[in-house]
């Protein structure tokens, strides 16, 4: 069903982005792998492995200017644009009180901006198309909120708003928009996270285990073959919101 068409995925050189990247690229999927620092070859290669195209692309989607310039360079590729999954993000968590400006614009500039910068130029190659399905990655954070990183929950907030606001304009042109809100999943991010924080969150997991990326990624290649959802909001948190 996805054999063939050329799947975006932001902050695709780890974690989540990279286990989706490759769940799409085992579907048949061309993949650009946008990255902010760096790839590893190793990536690279594995998608290609897969017997599909990997383009991998280097640049901050939190510039309106190079997202532009990143979907035109996608469509002199590939020519068409089929799956957007917006997945670059970042955290600088602080309380409130001590939160600098930096820190919360950072975070909104990447996690939002982004995202909105993304969908805004992806969505005009995706009209003329009339298909195309858009997957952004929210967070149960932007629905329940958290200690500690009001930035974060902001920004993953206004990814749901955005998203469904999306949905309900670009569904006359076929194109479908999402959200992912993952729950406490085992990556780079929650690493850091100290032993007995992590013992807490997991006390408050009704599967009383954490989510691993494939758990994320396989949700993604579901919204991506699903034609008849559009503008929801998938928990996969292991029952952490209900």
């Amino acid at each position: 069903m996805l054999k063939g068409k050329t799947a975006v995925v932001t902050g695709a050189s780890k974690g989540i982005g990279k286990a989706i990247a490759i769940a799409l690229a085992k579907e048949g999927c061309n993949i650009v792998l946008n990255y902010h620092s760096m790839v590893s070859d190793s990536t690279i290669k594995e998608i290609e492995n897969l017997g599909v195209k990997c383009m991998p692309v280097q640049g901050d989607v939190a510039d309106f200017a190079f997202a532009a310039q990143f979907i035109k360079d996608i469509k002199k590729e590939f020519t068409t644009l089929d799956i957007l999954v917006n997945n670059a993000g970042i955290t600088r968590d602080m309380l409130l009180m001590r939160m600098s400006e930096k820190q919360f614009d950072e975070v909104i500039n990447t996690n939002l901006k982004g995202t909105f910068n993304m969908m805004r130029h992806a969505s005009s190659l995706m009209i003329k198309q009339r298909s195309g399905a858009i997957i952004n990655m929210a967070s149960v954070v932007g629905i329940t909120g958290n200690v500690g990183q009001a930035n974060y929950a902001a920004s993953k907030a206004g990814i749901i708003g955005l998203t469904k606001s999306a949905a309900k304009e670009l569904a006359q042109r076929g194109i479908t928009c999402n959200a992912i809100a993952p729950g406490f999943v085992e990556t780079d991010m929650t690493d850091v996270l100290a032993l007995e924080t992590k013992q807490e969150i997991l006390k408050a997991i009704p599967l009383k285990r954490a989510g691993s990326v494939y758990d994320i990624a396989n949700a993604a290649v579901f919204l991506a073959k699903n034609t008849y959802i559009t503008g929801q909001v998938l928990n996969v948190d292991g029952g952490m919101v209900m």
